[in-house]
């Protein structure tokens, strides 16, 4: 695991302080505990109002939804929250169980001892965020503990499919999950990282596999539509 993977890791992905940073926390809390539904509209005219702030702060804001698919931008149209479809929602984690048990025999093959250190110190960190209620938080670390298995083994196309992958699936766990421990239950990432460490690639390839299914089991995509709330109700 190189230097720049290890920082992604330790660092927790935190945006860099920017005037625009706190209303894109504020945003990607709302859309992650469900207070802004997908397909809600985001006017910048509005936001800039709720938080006190120009429209080119909020553009600022929006765009980095926007590249963590927790947005999108429509031309002539503004900012909505993302919406993934059922269709899509199922390819994704599809997706993901083909290309992620075959990361995980590789990671077996090549992690070191500075590896398994690395993501067992993760994993804690992921561990206090979803027992203190830091829901985002949590999606991200987890997120970024499966890029931190595909960067162990070395493979730049498959590292890319999954950072690509599991960005687009944290936007779904967020807006479809029906239980809370849908970001990645504890014991399967230990589990993962045990099997890693004992180098027993086929283990590990078997346990990510049934830990896809059971992410995708987790969410409720049947959920219908919530009903429309005011901007300003929702994010003060």
């Amino acid at each position: 695991m190189n230097e720049l993977t290890a920082l992604r890791l330790e660092d927790d992905g935190e945006k860099r302080s920017t005037r625009w940073s706190p209303i894109y926390h504020g945003l990607r809390q709302a859309i992650v505990s469900h207070r802004l539904a997908p397909g809600t509209k985001l006017p910048e005219d509005e936001l800039a109002s709720i938080y006190s702030v120009s429209r080119t702060v909020i553009r600022s804001a929006l765009q980095a939804l926007a590249h963590d698919r927790l947005a999108r931008l429509e031309p002539n149209r503004g900012a909505f929250v993302a919406k993934p479809s059922i269709k899509e929602a199922r390819e994704v984690f599809e997706a993901r169980a083909l290309i992620e048990p075959r990361v995980a025999a590789l990671a077996a093959g090549s992690a070191g001892p500075q590896d398994i250190a690395l993501l067992r110190r993760h994993l804690d960190k992921e561990h206090e965020a979803l027992h203190a209620g830091r829901d985002s938080e949590a999606i991200t670390l987890s997120a970024r503990f499966h890029v931190g298995i595909a960067e162990i083994t070395d493979h730049s196309v498959l590292t890319a499919m999954v950072r690509d992958l599991v960005s687009h699936s944290s936007l779904i766990i967020a807006l479809y999950w029906k239980r809370r421990d849908t970001t990645c239950e504890s014991h399967a990432h230990h589990a993962l990282v045990d099997a890693i460490e004992a180098h027993r690639a086929e283990e590990a390839a078997g346990l990510m596999k049934s830990h896809m299914v059971d992410l995708l089991s987790g969410l409720d995509l049947t959920r219908g539509e919530k009903k429309p709330e005011k901007l300003a109700d929702i994010l003060r």
